[in-house]
C-alpha cells in the first residue's frame, strides 16, 4: 500500500479515498472510507467504514467490450450477493458506479491475505489449512457449476485468507488473468495465468478446467510450488498436457484429491461437489470456527485490520511496525518505494507462471481468451507487430470485481500474429522482493471482498452480460458432468401478465398456469403457448379432467376449459353448490387423487332462538358457520359425498391438507393457521389427524399421533404408515394405533421436511440442505447428500421423477439432481433471475414438475425443460 499518487483521484462516488492498494491487469484498486447510499453510516466509534475501491484502468475503460463487461460485473455482483432468500443486498454487499468515464465498484474491506502472499510470509499451509480452503473453492465451483458456468477466476493470488475462512476476488477469466491489454479494432485480451490440458488442446474451457486449477493451488497450498511449472518454459505446454504431476511433497492425505483433479481427461476429474465432500464432509464452515490459520498468519491478518482501522480513523498511513516483513509488489511489478523499472528480473516458478511455450503456426488464440466488441468479431486481424506490453503491475489479481452474468460470452478469437504465440502460458514474471513492513497490505480484499467462498454470499458466473450484435446463435454446450443438461425448451411468462400463481402438468401434454389475468396453456414438447383463457383468472388449482378437459378450481366456482383451445366447457358456481346456501364460500383445494378433488367449504346458517318461558322475553337468532369437507369427481363433474368437520378460525372453513390417500381411506390434517385457539388446547401443541372413508366421507377416526406438531413435515403411504418430522428426527408410525415403527435420527437443529414415498424408498430433505434416502420398511439411511446451497427458512422440497431414477431438490437457491438409488449428485441449476440494474429482484422459490422424461423447473414467470432419467 502507498500513498495516492499526484493523478489519483480523491473522492469516487460517495467515497474518500485513502491510499492506494495496487494495480492489477485490469484496474486499480484504493482503500476507502464512506458510507454508501442507504448505508447505515459510521461505526459506533465514530469511523466510517473501510471499503476498496476496484477503478478500471483508464486505457481499457474506453473500450465498449471491457466497459460493458465490467459494469455488467458489478451489476451481477448485487444480485448474486443477495442472502439466500433472495433479498436485495445491503450496504455490506457490492455496489458501482461510473465516476467521469471510469467505472469502479466498491465493496467493503475484510482483512485477509492472498494465498501467494501468505504462502511467502509463512510457507506452505498445513494440512488441516489446505483441507478448509479446498473445501470452501470446490464449495463456490460447485455452486458455479451448478448455473451452467465455469469461473476461470481461481489463482494464487485472486485466493484470500480471512479468519472466518477462503475468500474469492476474481469471478471469471478478466479477474483472474495474467495480464490484460487493448488490440487494434477495439478488442480486449485476457492472458490466463494457468492453463489446462484441454486449453492447451485449443478446446474451450467446462467445469473440470476449474478442477484442474483447484488440484494445483492446492498442491501451490501445500508445498509452495505448483506442479508442472518447472522445467524449460518453451515445453510448458508438453509439461501441462502430457506430464504427470509430481505430488511427492504433498501430504498422503491429500494426495489422493489433488492427484484426480489434475487428470488430464476432464472426464477423469471429479466434480467440486465431490471434492468438497471429500476433504470435509461436514462443510467447510464448520471447521473454521476455532481457527484455521497459523498464527502467524492469523497474526499478520489482525495487524492488517489494526492498521487499516488506524488509517481509516486519520487518514494518514501509519507506521509500520519494525517486525513486519518487507514490502512486496505483484509478480512484474516493483515494490511501491521503487520505480517499476528497478524491479529485478528473475523466473517465477514458485506460483502461478509457466513460461512461454513454443510458438506455433498462428491459430485462433481461444486458450488467451479474447473479449472483443461483438460488432468487430469477423475482419479484424491482429497487428502484425509484437503486441505492447502489458502495464508494470499487471500480473496482480486483476479485476475482482464482480460475477459476471449468466448469458453467453462473446468471445473474440482473432488471428495470431507470428509476433504473439497463440498459447495462453503467460511469459516468466519477474521474481517479487521479499515483504517489507508495508507488505501485509497486498492481501487487502478488493472488488467483492466481504463475499464468503463457500458461504453462499457470492456465486460466480463466467459469461458475459449477453449484450451483443452478432446474429449467430450460440454454439451448443456439450453435456458435462455436474452441468444440468440442456434444456428442451424455456418458457416465459409475459412481463405483461402477472406472475402464476398455479402451475400444473396435464396429461403430460401441457403446462398449465393461472395468473391473476386467466389460464395460460404450454405445449410441453415445444414450450410454445397455445391459448390463453381470461375467464379462469385467480385460478388456484389446475387437474386434468379426462381427455379432453382441464379442472380449474378458481375463487367463486369450478370450470373445465377445453385443452385444445381454453374455452370454457363446463362452469360450476359455489354459491349453487349446497341447496340453500348462496354464500358457500370454498376454502380451497384439500388434494387429489385420480378424478377425485376434496376440498372445504363453508357457509352461515341462522339459528332461531328458543320459543321463550312463560314471562320471558324471546331470545336473539344467533348465526353459525358450518363446514363441510367435499369429495368431487371431475371427469364426471358430480359430487360424491359432503360431511361436516369442526369450523375452524375465521369462523370459516378448516384448510386441510391430504397427508395420505389409501385404498380405503384419505387422511388430512388442518394447517396451524386455521385452527382455533380452543383447538391448539385442546391437542396439547400435537397435530390432529383426521381419517375419512373414500366411499361415503364417513370420518373414521381423529387423533394426535405420537409428537407429531401441527407444523411438523409428515405423509403417508397406501400401507398404513404415516412419516413424520418429530424434533430433529423422522418417525415411522403405523396408524390408526399411532404405534412407532422405527426412528431415524437426524442433525440437530436441522428438523426433515415433507418425505416422499417413492418405491422401497422413503426420499426426505431437511433443514440444513441435506438430501437422504431411507428404507420405508427399516428406517435404514441408505443415503444422505448435501444440495451445498446456503441454509434458508425451510428444507428443499423434494420431487421423484417419473422413473423413480432422479431426485430432485429445490429450494431458493438452487435446484439438485441426485440419482435415487446411490445419491450421485448429477447436476444443478440456478437462475440468477432479472439482470436489469432497476429490476425486480427474484424471490420465489424453485419449483420442480416431474412428467414423461422431463423435470419442468420454474423460477418465478420463467420455466425450464430439462431431460431426466
Amino acid at each position: 500500500m502507498e500513498a495516492l499518487r499526484q493523478d489519483d483521484p480523491r473522492r469516487i462516488g460517495p467515497y474518500a479515498l485513502l491510499a492506494r492498494l495496487r494495480e492489477t491487469a485490469s484496474a486499480v484498486q484504493y482503500l476507502a472510507h464512506g458510507t454508501p447510499p442507504g448505508g447505515s453510516g459510521p461505526a459506533a466509534n465514530g469511523t466510517e467504514p473501510a471499503v476498496v475501491i476496484t477503478a478500471a484502468r483508464p486505457e481499457l475503460a474506453v473500450l465498449p467490450a471491457f466497459r460493458r463487461r465490467f459494469q455488467a460485473e458489478a451489476r451481477t455482483a448485487a444480485l448474486l450477493a443477495a442472502d439466500g432468500n433472495g433479498e436485495r443486498p445491503g450496504p455490506g454487499s457490492p455496489v458501482d458506479g461510473t465516476d467521469g468515464e471510469l467505472p469502479w465498484t466498491a465493496a467493503p474491506y475484510v482483512p485477509a491475505l492472498t494465498l501467494a502472499d501468505a504462502i511467502e510470509v509463512s510457507g506452505p499451509l498445513p494440512e488441516q489449512a489446505v483441507r478448509i480452503l479446498g473445501a470452501g473453492l470446490a464449495e463456490t465451483l460447485s455452486r458455479v457449476h451448478a448455473t451452467g458456468a465455469v469461473l476461470q477466476g481461481l489463482a494464487p493470488r485472486t485466493v484470500l485468507l480471512a479468519e472466518d475462512g477462503p475468500r474469492l476476488t476474481a469471478f471469471g477469466p478478466l479477474g483472474a488473468a495474467a495480464a490484460a491489454e487493448a488490440r487494434p479494432g477495439g478488442q480486449l485480451s485476457v492472458r490466463l495465468g494457468y492453463l489446462t490440458p484441454e486449453q492447451v488442446e485449443g478446446e474451450e474451457p467446462g467445469p473440470a478446467s476449474d478442477l484442474f486449477v483447484l488440484g494445483l493451488l492446492l498442491a501451490y497450498a501445500a508445498t509452495g510450488t505448483t506442479p508442472l511449472a518447472d522445467g524449460p518454459a518453451a515445453e510448458g505446454a508438453e509439461r501441462i498436457a502430457r506430464t504427470d504431476p509430481e505430488l511427492g511433497a504433498v501430504p498422503e492425505e491429500l494426495r489422493g484429491p489433488i492427484a484426480r483433479c489434475l487428470a488430464k481427461d476432464p472426464a477423469d476429474r471429479p466434480d467440486a461437489g465431490a471434492v468438497a465432500s471429500e476433504l470435509a464432509p461436514q462443510g467447510s464452515a464448520d471447521l473454521t470456527k476455532d481457527g484455521w490459520l497459523p498464527e502467524r498468519l492469523a497474526a499478520a491478518v489482525r495487524q492488517q485490520s489494526l492498521r487499516v482501522r488506524e488509517l481509516s480513523a486519520t487518514g494518514h498511513l501509519p507506521e509500520s511496525p519494525a517486525a513486519e516483513p518487507t514490502p512486496q509488489a505483484a509478480p512484474g511489478s516493483a515494490p511501491a518505494s521503487a520505480p517499476a523499472a528497478e524491479s529485478p528480473v528473475a523466473a517465477d516458478t514458485g506460483t502461478t507462471q509457466l513460461g512461454n511455450i513454443a510458438r506455433r503456426v498462428p491459430t485462433t488464440d481461444r486458450a488467451t481468451t479474447q473479449l472483443s466488441v461483438p460488432q468487430e468479431l469477423t475482419g479484424v486481424p491482429a497487428s502484425p507487430a509484437s503486441p505492447s506490453p502489458a502495464p508494470a503491475a499487471a500480473p496482480a489479481p486483476p479485476l475482482p470485481a464482480a460475477p459476471v452474468p449468466s448469458a453467453p460470452l462473446p468471445l473474440a478469437a482473432p488471428t495470431a500474429s507470428p509476433a504473439s504465440p497463440a498459447s495462453a502460458v503467460p511469459s516468466a514474471s519477474p521474481a517479487r522482493p521479499g515483504l517489507d513492513r508495508r507488505g501485509l497490505f497486498i492481501g487487502l480484499a478488493a472488488g467483492v471482498a466481504g463475499l464468503a467462498v463457500g458461504g453462499g454470499g457470492a456465486f460466480a458466473l463466467a459469461s458475459d452480460d449477453g449484450a451483443t450484435d452478432d446474429p449467430k446463435p450460440a454454439p451448443s454446450r456439450a453435456v458435462v458432468a455436474g452441468l444440468p443438461p440442456r434444456p428442451r425448451w424455456v418458457y416465459r411468462h409475459p412481463a405483461a401478465e402477472p406472475s402464476p400463481l398455479a402451475a400444473a402438468l396435464w396429461n403430460d401434454r401441457l403446462l398449465v398456469l393461472t395468473d391473476e389475468n386467466g389460464a395460460t396453456a404450454v405445449d410441453l414438447r415445444t414450450g410454445r403457448r397455445l391459448w390463453a383463457s381470461p375467464e379462469a383468472a385467480e385460478g388456484h388449482t389446475v387437474l386434468p379432467a379426462g381427455k379432453d378437459l382441464c379442472f380449474v378450481a378458481a375463487p367463486g366456482e369450478f370450470l373445465w376449459l377445453s385443452a385444445k383451445d381454453g374455452k370454457v366447457v363446463h362452469r360450476e358456481a359455489h354459491a349453487e353448490r349446497v341447496p340453500g346456501a348462496p354464500d358457500l364460500a370454498v376454502a380451497g383445494v384439500v388434494g387429489a387423487s385420480g378424478p377425485v378433488v376434496w376440498f372445504t367449504g363453508s357457509h352461515k346458517v341462522t339459528v332461531k332462538a328458543p320459543p321463550p318461558k312463560k314471562g320471558k322475553k324471546r331470545g336473539k337468532d344467533r348465526q353459525v358457520v358450518n363446514s363441510y369437507l367435499f369429495a368431487h369427481d371431475v371427469v364426471r363433474r358430480a359430487e360424491l359425498w359432503r360431511t361436516p368437520v369442526p369450523t375452524g378460525r375465521g369462523p370459516a372453513a378448516p384448510a386441510y391438507r391430504v397427508i395420505a390417500v389409501r385404498e380405503n381411506d384419505v387422511v388430512v390434517r388442518q394447517t396451524p393457521a386455521t385452527l382455533t385457539p380452543a383447538d391448539v388446547g385442546a391437542a396439547k401443541g400435537k397435530a390432529i389427524f383426521r381419517s375419512f372413508d373414500r366411499k361415503t366421507g364417513k370420518q373414521l377416526w381423529a387423533r394426535a399421533i405420537g409428537a407429531v406438531a401441527p407444523a411438523g413435515a409428515a405423509s403417508g403411504d397406501e400401507q398404513g404408515l404415516l412419516y413424520a418430522a418429530v424434533g430433529d428426527g423422522l418417525q415411522a408410525f403405523e396408524t390408526p394405533t399411532g404405534k412407532p415403527k422405527w426412528t431415524l435420527n437426524g442433525t440437530s437443529g436441522a428438523p426433515y421436511g415433507t418425505p416422499v414415498v417413492s418405491g422401497t424408498l422413503l426420499h426426505t430433505s431437511d433443514l440444513g440442505q441435506e438430501v437422504s434416502a431411507v428404507e420405508r420398511a427399516t428406517g435404514r439411511l441408505r443415503w444422505r447428500r448435501s444440495t451445498e446451497a446456503v441454509p434458508g427458512s425451510a428444507a428443499p422440497a423434494v420431487t421423484v421423477s417419473t422413473t423413480g431414477r432422479t431426485l430432485l431438490a429445490s429450494d431458493v437457491s438452487q435446484v439438485t439432481a441426485f440419482a435415487a438409488q446411490d445419491g450421485r449428485r448429477l447436476w444443478k441449476f440456478q437462475d440468477i433471475g432479472a439482470q436489469e440494474p432497476d429490476g425486480p429482484t427474484i424471490t420465489a422459490p424453485y419449483r420442480v414438475l416431474a412428467t414423461d422424461g422431463t423435470a419442468i423447473v420454474q423460477r418465478d414467470r420463467v420455466f425450464y425443460a430439462f431431460p431426466v432419467a
